[in-house]
């Protein structure tokens, strides 16, 4: 037999080499990419658990000293505590904050307190029970501070519009849904029981009797953010210009978060945060500066807000994380036909030309998520108080949450069938009646 050369002996060993290298390589990659607890368990982890729970506290319970305005200037702490517990007027009983749409979180509350509600020994007509609840930190996005017994400011949380509760317990009473809309909240009845809303006046420029008039037309479930911006308290047909409070949740990988677009989820908490709560924070938006456009916010300085303590900008990365993970929520499953829901997901994504815009799985749109009133068939009111004069292409997830008081920017249609009627109509589509019928099941089920 023939020896091998010392070259060949000595190349294989390289070879030898090589592949015992390549082997550890491969296995080490291997060990790397298996999840291990210290990974699970890592740096990453503990900081995004970090910014839920701080979120979540911030979301619910952070009011960025806002009482500042709504009790330091407005009084509405009075109003509340009525002159019997050290404030004015009669007082704010529990059957009165049910009635303008206050929601009660259960878990708050002691067990010896849910067993005298369930026996009818807590008088729901009296405002020192109201500020009892106040004091337990149940009135979900309601902080109440007190001393010495008696309160002495109260400030609102993003949870007062933005939470609601599961009726688990009764009527309005129950364990909270973050994200949700609150659909029974009437914020101009709130608001007009505040003892002194000159300053409101003052700053829109009119009197107060016509700002009683303007929130009051709101109702229950809307809210006009852009008052305080434009002073317009009425659309051109006479109905308010307020909108409905939208949902807070299933907005992962949405570009845009209001109706008419305005700007990121950060942008819109510290705008609401600062312009709409009143609370103690820096805001920017060169074009609130416009007096063509917004005349309110122009001529009281909102584009430019600077404050000796900001109390918002450092909590909007956190806020922002637990608005993200608010999951859309899924209807139950007999809340649908499901042979008609298969069957419109198809005119959905075909003839129906939904998904040309309502882009699955976000059922918005990848990218800028805006839209000419024109493209729509609307009317731009709503749309010209904003920035860019457009709409946005509103996510369809959780539609549940929208069945009360309506669909659209402003509830203009009572159910899905009349959005699915505008769009036949407005698209030519040529829908037939058993068409629209499995497209609104397929709606119902988002």
């Amino acid at each position: 037999m023939r020896r091998p050369s010392a070259h060949r002996i000595a190349r294989s060993s390289v070879m030898a080499a090589l592949l015992l290298l390549a082997g550890g390589a491969l296995f080490n990659v291997a060990a790397l990419s298996r999840p291990t607890h210290q990974a699970r368990n890592g740096p990453v982890q503990k900081s995004a658990q970090r910014l839920l729970n701080e979120g979540r506290r911030i979301f619910r319970f952070d009011t960025f000293g806002d009482e500042k305005f709504w009790s330091g200037t407005l009084q509405l702490d009075k109003a509340i505590a009525g002159a019997k517990n050290g404030g004015v007027g009669p007082g704010l009983t529990p059957a009165q904050a049910l009635g303008v749409g206050l929601k009660v979180d259960s878990t708050a509350l002691p067990a010896a307190l849910v067993k005298a509600i369930k026996a009818g020994k807590v008088n729901l007509k009296d405002p020192a029970t109201t500020l009892a609840l106040l004091k337990l930190n149940a009135v979900v996005g309601v902080r109440a501070h007190f001393a010495r017994g008696r309160m002495t400011s109260v400030g609102l949380t993003c949870a007062v519009c933005h939470s609601t509760v599961d009726n688990s317990f009764a009527k309005g009473i129950g364990k909270r849904l973050d994200g949700w809309p609150n659909r029974d909240l009437n914020v101009g009845a709130i608001i007009s029981i505040a003892p002194n809303l000159q300053p409101v006046a003052d700053v829109l420029g009119t009197d107060v009797a016509t700002v009683k008039k303007v929130v009051g037309a709101w109702g229950p479930g809307k809210f006009d953010a852009e008052l305080f911006l434009d002073g317009k308290g009425f659309r051109p047909d006479g109905k308010t210009a307020a909108t409905l409070i939208p949902p807070a949740y299933g907005l992962t990988g949405v570009n845009l978060h209001t109706y008419e677009g305005w700007g990121s989820i950060p942008y819109w908490n510290g705008f609401v945060a600062t312009l709409e709560m009143h609370g103690q924070g820096n805001f920017t938006d060169e074009r609130l500066n416009d007096p063509a456009k917004f005349p309110v916010a122009a001529r009281n300085g909102f584009g430019h807000v600077r404050v000796p303590r900001d109390m918002v900008s450092k909590k909007l990365p956190a806020l922002q994380f637990y608005q993200l993970a608010l999951r859309a929520p899924r209807p139950r499953s007999n809340a649908y036909n499901h042979a008609a829901a298969k069957r419109g997901r198809a005119i959905f994504m075909g003839k129906g030309r939904c998904a040309s815009c309502h882009v699955p799985p976000t059922y918005s749109e990848p990218g800028w998520d805006m839209h000419r009133p024109a493209e729509i068939c609307t009317d731009s009111f709503q749309a010209d108080r904003a920035p860019d004069g457009m709409y946005r292409t509103t996510p369809l997830r959780g539609l549940l949450a929208h069945r009360k008081h309506g669909y659209y920017h402003d509830g203009r249609y009572a159910t899905l069938s009349a959005v699915v009627n505008h769009y036949d109509s407005c698209m030519n589509l040529g829908l037939t009646p058993s068409q629209k019928t499995d497209l609104v099941q397929f709606l119902r089920s988002r």
